[in-house]
């Protein structure tokens, strides 16, 4: 099981690590400061799992786990405070660890890790299969990172190596707009070679010349809706 560890205190990090290399099956390790680091890594390293803190600078846990692009790893939070597990267990965490820990419960967690990864495989699914509904994105502008809710974004356009979000603040995302349009699953949908719709915004649809058209949105914005994917837009809505 490949693991990747979050945390932004180093002596939290190393004593995890070292109780985890004393487990069986755990075939490679990689840890992270903070949550943005560690939505980095996740696209590098495909963990199968995060051991999980939820107290960090910038982006806490919680939001960390609600931004997880679809498929996600399993989630172990541990944590040196018990007023967060209801909201740990609602992001469909397997366990919640209580800091300071010891290698038995440590050991408790990885078996129930190692049952729901083994289940995954029996059901044929891949090891990072997702059960996590991607809520949010994490999003980082001149050293700042935002946490934008997906709910609140009505639709999104390419500008050069970027997409623009428009939601409060239009903030710019180093993505392209099909790798994200991957990530944010079927309440999305390109309606131009340059822009994507979310279909719960569409309020009306206005025909334009040569078969073109423009999405109008709940909050009044203009979406093109080009004539090569109008037909699959309309029969999405």
């Amino acid at each position: 099981m490949r693991i990747l560890i979050v945390d932004d205190e180093r002596p939290a990090r190393d004593k995890l690590r070292h109780l985890l290399e004393r487990e069986d099956g755990v075939s490679a390790l990689l840890e992270a400061r903070d949550g943005v680091e560690a939505m980095q890594k996740i696209a590098a390293f495909v963990p199968d799992a995060l051991f999980l803190d939820i107290q960090m600078p910038e982006v806490n846990g919680l939001e960390l786990a609600a931004s997880l692009p679809a498929p996600a790893p399993l989630i172990v939070f541990a944590t040196a405070f018990d007023q967060y597990a209801l909201k740990a267990f609602d992001a469909n965490a397997i366990d919640y660890l209580l800091k300071p820990y010891d290698q038995a419960r440590l050991r408790r967690a990885m078996q129930r890790l190692h049952e729901r990864f083994q289940a995954r495989c029996a059901q044929s699914l891949p090891p990072f299969a997702g059960e996590h509904a991607l809520r949010q994105l994490l999003v980082t502008e001149r050293g700042v990172t935002r946490v934008i809710r997906v709910d609140q974004i009505g639709w999104i356009e390419t500008a050069d190596n970027y997409v623009i979000l428009h939601t409060a603040g239009h903030p710019l995302m180093r993505q392209t707009l099909a790798g994200l349009l991957g990530k944010l699953g079927p309440g999305f949908m390109r309606c131009h070679r340059r822009a994507a719709v979310q279909l719960a915004w569409v309020e009306r649809v206005e025909a334009l010349d040569k078969g073109d058209c423009e999405l109008v949105l709940r909050d009044g914005a203009r979406v093109p809706c080009s004539r090569q994917y109008r037909s699959a837009v309309m029969d999405r809505l």
